[in-house]
């Protein structure tokens, strides 16, 4: 299918059921619909002036009855309510298929680490909201895969990505808001692999447009080689679903197969930590990790993973995995202090920063770096500050913030040097974080403060609070 994109398609804003023995006028406009969506979608040979006449055949009936089991709906045959009601929801706008699966011909990067570059920016969202949503797409991918990205500002990258209107260049128009919402090619030279989406649509960062993030996934999804899923809970299923919890989004095993069977799994190391055979290892206390007044001395991300300390334990999520392993920070780093006060992740440099009173100390998966503990002054701060709260790195704005009391500073990494006019209060930027924090960290464009027994998740775009959740939330507790 070389050359031909992944539409995702809005049908019209029209979300009541035509009655089977309705008016003639509402028939034979579900008729319609029910035609082209067989012949888009399923392969129906086009014939407008036989259609109504073939509707009782069995050429009709079958691809009725296919469309059906396909979107999992009771095989009728029939063009009943339940099935002109999800015609009616968006969709993608190629032919639907059994599954996942992959474009014709398998087409995928013959490279491991993909460029792409964000050629223009829609009018309804911030820059840095289209940065993040896009950059979150690809971390959906690019946690279970070999996969890597990284992001060109000038160039012909790999993956070219746009907003347009109309006639774009492409010989696949967009037509106005309501109807195609994107498209996509499959990998390959030039225009494949790009991924372009209409202007004409109200993008979003929620659901109360149609959200940049979602649709984005799905359609880097196709630039990525994979085609449709015939799974509804899919992201790759052809109906476009919004989400209530965009925050802890995650693929189904169905996406997860199908990106796989093109790509195979994540390495296991260097990415993740392997645990060492430890003799005094403990045991979770799942009473102690699911007790509702649990709070962390610090939390920080290391390679894909988050890392929540407590006392002289941490535990160790990966968003791969359902449950927590529980270690001793000593059978990782001997020459760690327990109970320390903050930790973050400095992504660009492969290091994890532990703070503990005014000393630092710097960790490379299992290896600490020569050279520490180094002064916590020696960062800028001033001498004043006795010990720190809680510290993040962001990766796209390469700037490490660290929070002591109600007050924080920014460190430039770029330029390795604390930035003029801070301290700054919290609270005034961060509208909504009025507690002591006591950990923070970064994930799908979101900060997660703790404070205590609760979490805040911040939307840094918003800027306000969008959910207060318990501190053990990623526990599944």
């Amino acid at each position: 299918m070389k050359g031909f994109p992944a539409l995702l398609w809005l049908c019209v804003a029209v979300c009541s059921s035509y009655p089977l023995h309705g008016r003639a006028g509402d028939e034979g406009n579900g008729m319609e619909i029910l035609q082209k969506y067989l012949e888009n979608y399923y392969g129906l040979e086009k014939d407008a002036k036989q259609f109504v006449k073939r509707m009782g055949s069995s050429p009709v009936v079958s691809k009725i009855r296919e469309m059906q089991k396909f979107l999992g709906l009771k095989m009728t045959g029939k063009l009943d309510s339940s099935t002109m009601d999800l015609m009616h929801k968006p969709r993608c706008g190629v032919p639907d298929v059994g599954g996942f699966t992959t474009f014709p011909g398998s087409p995928k990067w013959r490279k491991n680490h993909i460029t792409y570059r964000i050629v223009n920016y829609t009018p309804d969202l911030p820059r840095e909201s289209v940065d993040s949503a896009i950059e979150r797409a690809l971390r959906v991918w690019e946690e279970v895969t070999p996969l890597t990205f990284s992001r060109m500002s000038e160039g012909e990258a790999d993956i070219m990505i746009s907003f347009a209107v109309g006639e774009h260049g492409d010989f696949v128009p967009f037509d106005g808001p309501g109807t195609v919402l994107a498209h996509a090619f499959a990998p390959g030279l030039g225009i494949n692999g790009d991924a372009h989406f209409d202007d004409d649509e109200q993008w979003t960062e929620d659901t109360t447009g149609t959200n940049l993030f979602l649709v984005a996934a799905h359609e880097l999804g196709h630039s990525l080689g994979l085609f449709h899923s015939a799974k509804a809970e899919a992201l790759m299923y052809p109906v476009y679903k919004s989400s209530s919890d965009l925050a802890r989004f995650h693929l189904s095993q169905d996406d997860v197969e199908g990106i796989q069977s093109l790509y195979g799994p994540p390495p296991a190391s260097p990415d993740v930590l392997v645990v060492p055979t430890e003799p005094n290892s403990p045991e979770p206390d799942t009473s102690l990790m699911c007790s509702p007044a649990l709070s962390f001395d610090a939390v920080s991300t290391l390679r894909g993973e988050v890392l929540f300390f407590k006392d002289r334990h941490f535990w160790r999520k990966s968003l791969r995995t359902p449950e927590p392993g529980f270690h001793l920070v000593s059978s990782f780093w001997p020459s760690l202090p327990s109970n320390v006060d903050a930790a973050y992740e400095v992504t660009n440099r492969d290091t994890v920063f532990i703070i503990k009173g005014n000393q630092y100390w710097a960790i490379r998966g299992h290896e600490e770096q020569a050279g520490y503990p180094k002064s916590i002054h020696t960062l800028g701060l001033p001498a004043s500050v006795r010990k720190i709260d809680a510290a993040f790195s962001s990766k796209e704005k390469k700037k490490t913030y660290f929070f002591v009391e109600d007050k924080y500073w920014r460190f430039d990494e770029k330029k390795q040097s604390m930035e003029p006019g801070f301290p700054r209060r919290i609270a005034e930027d961060f509208p909504g974080i009025d507690s002591k924090v006591d950990g923070v960290f970064e994930a799908f464009g979101f900060f997660y403060f703790f404070s205590g027994s609760s979490q805040l998740e911040f939307d840094p775009n918003a800027k306000k609070v969008t959910h207060v959740l318990k501190s053990n939330s990623w526990f599944n507790c």
